[in-house]
């Protein structure tokens, strides 16, 4: 029986990268539940603060803008300081940020405090995925890697779950307040109880330098299959968070559920995203044989399809019968993210695989800037969801197309 593994040419025992990737996923599960709770609460700022449809999808736009502008220089700074210690500064940066939102009234400082909490928000992924990489074996990565994904929309569903009934019942300022200050304790607590594998004086040689990294991200610009796929990726993501931002309003506006059940179908939303990250690798593994885009190009369809149906349901539905349409929505567009990772960083040869995510990231985080406040946008000039659900699916259809062209693989990475 073995007692112990080898990181980095250092004996640890057995359960060690189990016991961290513990707190990368608590870790995880903190950041998304505050950075995504502005969708769950969504209506009740609206209400208090008298916004616009518009200026409700202009919150989490802004915070993925703060990803957006974080991912490559965190990926940086990450490996040069370690997991450790940007656990502990990411934490920091987005509870206070929502901490001092939660005071304001002014919408423009409060955007741009929510954009420096996407600072935070974003420097999670490539922070998470380091101690991921460094802590476990090739052959345990990969299930590594989706449970840790998986906080993603954990986080965000324990946002609607609990969230929302203290801001109905004190107010969408002390839930976002309490859920800060709970960030900036398992913040602290993971920077206490994490431990950054130790690493060799060979690794620590031999980071690529800014003028490398500048130059690796010239010549992935111009790696046309990636391109392709890091354009859909926008288009994918812009349809995920209109969705996600608006389908508790949708619900409670047009189909007259009442605020707590919309609640609870936004949980349905996050449960099934967290199943389809893992259903559509395996999908794509056994079914298709290792084929990515394939797999989004059916993801798109569906969610295009599933845009003009729930357009059709009439007010006051059962909620048997809205169920599997959200379910599916959350199966499809909140599980896409694994594929589209995946499909990036296998355009190139392995050693840039690492870069090749980020400029993904980089270019696919900006649909959400910009999807949700056009969604939001079309409801407040037509009145209806109707014209938005119909841009949604209109979406689909050129992220599908693009995804045609990007089918063909022009790196393989073996």
């Amino acid at each position: 029986m073995r007692l112990a593994i080898k990181t980095q040419n250092t004996q640890v025992p057995n359960f060690t990268p189990w016991i961290m990737l513990t707190i990368l996923l608590s870790t995880q599960i903190a950041v998304a539940f505050v950075g995504r709770s502005i969708a769950p609460l969504g209506p009740l700022i609206e209400e208090n603060l008298l916004l616009t449809k518009a200026q409700i999808g202009m919150l989490p736009a802004a915070l993925f803008l703060g990803q957006s502008i974080i991912s490559l220089p965190s990926g940086m700074l990450v490996d040069r300081l370690g997991s450790r210690g940007l656990l502990l500064m990411l934490s920091l940066c987005l509870g206070l940020s929502f901490m001092l939102f939660s005071f304001l009234s002014s919408f423009i400082i409060m955007l741009i405090l929510v954009v420096i909490g996407g600072f935070g928000y974003g420097a999670m992924h490539p922070t998470s995925n380091r101690g991921i990489i460094y802590w476990f074996p090739v052959n345990k990565r990969g299930t590594a890697m989706g449970i840790k994904q998986m906080g993603v929309t954990a986080g965000s569903a324990l946002s609607a779950l609990i969230l929302l009934p203290i801001a109905v019942e004190w107010g969408w300022r002390a839930a976002s307040f309490s859920a800060a200050i709970l960030l900036i304790c398992i913040g602290m607590f993971s920077f206490i109880f994490y431990q950054d594998p130790p690493l060799e004086t060979h690794d620590l040689k031999n980071k690529t330098s800014v003028k490398g990294f500048l130059s690796s991200f010239s010549e992935l610009a111009k790696n046309k299959s990636l391109l392709a796929i890091s354009i859909a990726a926008i288009g994918l993501t812009a349809a995920q968070l209109s969705f996600l931002t608006y389908i508790v309003f949708y619900l409670d506006e047009e189909l007259k559920l009442s605020l707590y059940l919309a609640g609870l179908l936004f949980v349905v939303t996050e449960v099934f995203g967290s199943i389809g990250r893992i259903a559509w690798g395996v999908i794509s593994d056994k079914i298709f044989s290792g084929k990515r885009i394939i797999v989004l190009i059916i993801i798109s369809i569906i969610t295009a399809v599933n845009s003009i149906i729930i357009i059709l349901l009439p007010e006051n539905i059962s909620l048997l019968l809205i169920f599997p349409f959200v379910a599916l929505f959350g199966f499809c567009i909140t599980g896409f993210n694994g594929m589209w990772m995946n499909s990036a960083s296998e355009t190139v040869s392995k050693d840039k695989a690492g870069t090749a995510t980020g400029f993904s990231l980089m270019l696919g985080s900006l649909g959400v800037v910009f999807g949700p406040p056009i969604f939001g946008g079309i409801v407040d000039r037509s009145g209806s969801y109707t014209y938005a659900w119909l841009f949604l699916a209109f979406l689909m259809v050129v992220v599908t197309l693009i995804l045609f062209y990007a089918n063909t693989p022009r790196v393989a990475n073996k």
